[in-house]
């Protein structure tokens, strides 16, 4: 099974966290089946940005990315080339480093 690296994030996972994913999860499932609860207002519908990710390691192993996705993608804050949606990125069978930003933007929270 890969594993799926988590980078320390103060928030989210202070001292950052080494999971085991089944390849055909997505990043966000298998983050929060683990108990790194990583934000997805929309309830993983690829309607928003708050699950939004940077793939530091194995971006390449992943499902490509839809339109829809890099659309909003393009609304995310701190935007990477190696950006996803957690909801959307689908482990493969590489292992991934993966860093959650420190800031996400949630329109319904946030009365944008």
């Amino acid at each position: 099974m890969p594993q799926i690296i988590f980078l320390p994030n103060e928030e989210i996972c202070p001292g950052g966290a080494l999971i085991e994913a089944a390849p055909g999860q997505t990043i966000c499932d298998a983050a929060l089946g683990h108990d790194i609860e990583i934000e997805h207002a929309c309830e993983k519908s690829c309607a928003c940005t708050t699950c939004h990710v940077i793939v530091r390691e194995g971006f390449d192993s992943l499902n490509e990315s839809s339109e829809d996705e890099e659309d909003l993608l393009d609304k995310a804050w701190g935007l990477e080339p190696e950006s996803r949606l957690s909801c959307q990125a689908v482990v493969g069978e590489l292992d991934l480093v993966v860093e959650i930003p420190k800031y996400t933007i949630n329109h319904a929270k946030e009365n944008h």
